[in-house]
């Protein structure tokens, strides 16, 4: 079955592009689209384990969108055949204020990262931080990550890499991931003139911007603290 989307209009559909461009750099294998209330919530994988044994925690993009439809569904698609439909909607745009029609790539197997819904609710606030931290820890985290893996390196040793580098803790902010940063960082985010409000509820944290949402799922030894 086929779904459709209504976005409220082009610069929606433009801004939509340009969120799964930067999600594509990191992992180019599905988004998570779900529809309810009017509202579209975008979400992609950044980071997340291979396994039951693989420590590293589940760090995910999120940026919502305005429809013109009440619609709801629930669907993983292929980023790239998205994308695609995306591109060929902005080469035929007339009207840049009508809203936007997108038929949606058929669905496909759930991946695992796409089977862990965070919280709607319960969040609590625990200040706000400056974009200049997380900056820091993405800039030296991704200067590490290239210096440590040469070119031809096994799939095996790059996820232990990334798992180490990206795992570790913010310094000043112990409870978050180095792959948080990373995460608001690749998505675009970040800002001079944006902080970074930091909200928790059960092993969940949430990174919010004027730009977008990044939600962490922390491994259950690390709620310790």
């Amino acid at each position: 079955m086929s779904h459709t989307l209504s976005l409220a209009d082009s610069l929606s559909l433009d801004d939509l592009q340009v969120f799964l461009a930067r999600a594509a750099r990191v992992e180019g294998g599905s988004v998570r689209l779900i529809v309810g209330s009017g509202v579209l919530a975008v979400y992609v994988a950044v980071l997340y384990p291979a396994g039951l044994l693989d420590e590293t925690p589940t760090v995910l993009g999120l940026r919502t969108f305005a429809l013109t439809t009440k619609d709801q569904f629930d669907i993983v698609v292929p980023l790239a055949s998205l994308q695609e439909r995306l591109s060929r909607l902005q080469g035929a745009e007339t009207d840049r204020d009508a809203p936007v029609t997108v038929t949606l790539p058929i669905e496909v197997n759930t991946m695992t990262w796409s089977a862990i819904s965070p919280p709607r609710g319960g969040w609590r606030m625990l200040g706000d931080t400056d974009h200049a931290r997380f900056e820091s820890t993405a800039t030296a985290g991704i200067e590490e990550v290239a210096s440590a893996i040469p070119t031809g390196t096994g799939e095996q040793l790059v996820r232990q890499v990334r798992r180490e580098v990206w795992g570790r803790p913010i310094a000043g902010l112990e409870h978050i991931p180095a792959g948080g940063a990373f995460a608001a960082h690749t998505l675009g985010f970040l800002a001079p003139d944006d902080a970074v409000r930091v909200y928790e509820t059960g092993p969940w944290t949430r990174l919010t911007t004027k730009r977008g949402h990044v939600l962490i799922k922390r491994p259950a030894w690390s709620l310790q603290r």
